[in-house]
């Protein structure tokens, strides 16, 4: 089959590799689009540690099953399918605590990491595991499904995060996740949603899916901005996508006193935060990690139209080329946001 595989830090190879075998309860899925996403762009230099070549990266992907285990029961060949990022046991003391994005010995498809090593969609077929499968809407498409992965972060996100109808809350990065926070919070009944950018046409997306104010970093006082919204409070809740020190400190800053603040972005390995500011305010941080039980819900919300995913939609291209827009991509090419390949 053929693949592209990262062999070795910001160099791609589309090579001919052996198609994998499905074990008795997995199954071979033919992968008909699987998007880029922002980690495979930060882990194709190496800075993110996760994507030690060779590597066939690739987590957001739909496709047909085309192969089954003597195991599979419930899915056939030719089944629409997409399928959950993270590989977990199911035995495992989180997964049966109902936190298999926590689980111990997780594994996410298309990552390296000294500890493990699983080869992802940005090839013809993938083998994945019956119990991370899910069905696609006949509504659907294939490119839709590609992206319900960054769905289903976005509102594992603000699931966690308590929110009241009508309350305010501020989203730090108006990428691709961030853009899909504000759509989830429009639907939680936040009344006012902050969406925070150094880009313009970002932000000018954002109030197009949802937001109900732009605050450009580059130009404004986001501090001051979001307390003249807020009756001189802040911020019942904020939502930090981008992970590095200077977002995370405004979205610390922006909102009020006893509020939640969601970390979603950890481009950065660490980050300096005022510990003041934290206790003497009582502000709850908080983490986010990946998905926990949430594609059922992103695939309906798609479907229905509630979600929109092709808003952030760049290029659909055939999986030859894809060196060339991961490239596009790690220059942050202006204007272009999801790239989906079709193998």
């Amino acid at each position: 089959m053929k693949a592209l595989v990262l062999t070795e830090y910001k160099h791609f190879e589309l090579q001919d590799l052996p198609r994998p075998q499905p074990g008795p309860t997995d199954v071979l899925v033919k992968v008909q689009a699987v998007g880029i996403c922002g980690s495979d762009v930060h882990g194709m230099d190496g800075s993110s540690g996760r994507r030690i070549p060779p590597i066939v990266m690739g987590h957001e992907a739909s496709g047909i099953i085309v192969e089954t285990g003597d195991s599979v029961k419930k899915w056939q060949v030719g089944d629409r399918v997409t399928f959950d990022s993270t590989v977990y046991p199911l035995d495992d003391w989180y997964s049966r605590r109902g936190q298999y994005n926590l689980s111990d010995g997780r594994e996410v498809l298309g990552v390296s990491t000294p500890d493990f090593r699983r080869q992802g969609a940005f090839a013809e077929f993938i083998v994945v595991p019956q119990h991370i499968l899910y069905q696609i809407p006949d509504n659907v498409s294939y490119t839709q499904a590609a992206l319900v992965e960054p769905v289903a972060v976005a509102l594992h996100a603000v699931s966690l995060t308590p929110i009241q109808v009508n309350d305010s809350a501020v989203v730090v990065g108006a990428g691709m996740i961030g853009l899909f926070i504000i759509q989830a919070l429009k639907l939680a009944g936040c009344g006012s949603i902050i969406a925070v950018d150094l880009d313009d046409d970002r932000l000018d997306l954002a109030l197009k899916l949802g937001a109900t104010v732009a605050i450009n970093a580059g130009r404004q006082d986001v501090t001051a901005e979001v307390q003249a919204l807020t009756n001189g409070r802040g911020a019942d809740v904020s939502f930090e996508v981008v992970g590095i020190a200077p977002s995370v400190k405004t979205a610390i800053d922006c909102v009020r006193k006893g509020a939640t603040v969601t970390l979603v972005g950890n481009l950065s390995k660490s980050v300096d935060v005022s510990l003041q500011a934290i206790v003497t305010r009582q502000l709850r941080l908080q983490g986010s990690c990946a998905i926990n039980g949430e594609y059922e819900a992103a695939l309906a919300l798609i479907s229905s139209g509630k979600i929109n995913v092709e808003a952030i939609l760049s290029a659909e291209v055939p999986l030859d080329k894809g060196a060339s827009w991961f490239q596009r991509l790690y220059e942050k090419e202006k204007g272009l946001l999801k790239v989906v390949l079709k193998p």
